[in-house]
């Protein structure tokens, strides 16, 4: 129970140091430091300049780790990710020299502009943690999370994600606008910090260290067989839905029993509840279903059917 406190005060600092530089994106904030603990990957997705990047950053300065950043664009090689042998002319040796995926956080920058061939390089590195070069292996530190962000408006000249690398992300978040009073408080931050918001305002709260013995200790958190019913139902519904051509896989409920497991660690429990797996259905599952055509005209959005399923499927007491 002490350490399930400590696990809480952890996360509780770390949302205040984040919210230094990021304002109104709370539950945004939130399932970045879920997905962080968990040990996953996240797709953002949302409109430039409304703070992904920032976020990002700001999220990786918590952790006292490596952070890289690579801009996705079309010409783009699979060896710019994860780097490749170079023949050294004085020694007459091949050497490896890595790419920036050697590092804790990566943020994948529109990611969606680079060709398959340059996305599949993320294949390996998202769910191994391993990088394999011209035969050899190599493992990457640990912690390691990728954070890609998207745009949803602008799609020439992009690269939809194959399905095999969507279900590799955790969680798919979707940033918005801020309303005005949030973007009030955003314009007086900036003015107060001198016309910039750096996000080396954050400063470091956890070592690779602790977050190693803070997994081990999430991973102990109680699912029972209840709550295991309940998630099971939920992906079943998403797989029998007349609205959905494809439910979420089996990778999908374990991501939701993990992230369960996660947030109830946050509140200072250690046990999951129902109300951990209703408020991680929807970023966990988004991104893992895809909806027929016919329903996607009538305006119904995967959210919308996710909303349903959670109201349908009986809920363990």
């Amino acid at each position: 129970m002490e350490l399930n406190r400590i696990i809480q005060e952890k996360y509780e600092i770390l949302m205040k140091e984040m919210k230094k530089v990021v304002v109104g994106q709370d539950e945004f904030l939130e399932h970045l430091a879920i997905a962080l603990f968990t040990g996953g990957h996240v797709l953002i997705e949302g409109v430039p300049g409304i703070g992904k990047t920032l976020s990002a950053r700001a999220l990786a300065r918590t952790l006292e780790a490596d952070f890289s950043r690579i801009q996705f664009t079309p010409d783009l090689m699979p060896s710019d990710v994860t780097g490749t042998k170079v023949f050294d002319v004085k020694t007459s040796t091949f050497y490896m020299k890595k790419g920036p995926v050697f590092t804790n956080i990566l943020l994948a920058d529109e990611i969606n502009r680079a060709t398959p061939k340059t996305q599949s390089a993320l294949l390996e590195c998202m769910e191994e943690g391993n990088v394999t070069i011209d035969g050899e292996t190599y493992e990457l530190p640990k912690p390691f999370m990728v954070l890609a962000t998207m745009n949803p408006l602008e799609f020439e000249g992009t690269y939809p994600l194959p399905e095999a690398q969507l279900d590799r992300f955790l969680m798919k978040l979707t940033v918005t606008h801020l309303p005005p009073e949030q973007e009030e408080l955003l314009l007086k931050m900036v003015n107060e910090k001198g016309g910039d918001i750096n996000p080396d305002m954050v400063e470091p709260v956890i070592t690779p260290g602790e977050w190693s013995s803070i997994d081990r200790e999430i991973n102990s958190v109680l699912v029972n067989e209840n709550i295991i019913r309940y998630i099971t139902s939920i992906i079943l519904a998403t797989r029998n839905s007349p609205a959905v051509l494809l439910g979420a896989s089996s990778r999908a409920s374990i991501a939701v029993m993990k992230c369960a497991k996660t947030l109830a660690a946050f509140s200072g429990r250690d046990f999951v509840i129902p109300e951990d797996v209703i408020e991680i259905i929807k970023p966990v599952l988004r991104h893992r279903i895809i909806v027929k055509p016919e329903t996607l005209l009538d305006n119904i959005t995967v959210d919308d059917i996710l909303d349903g399923i959670v109201k349908t499927v009986a809920v363990p007491r």
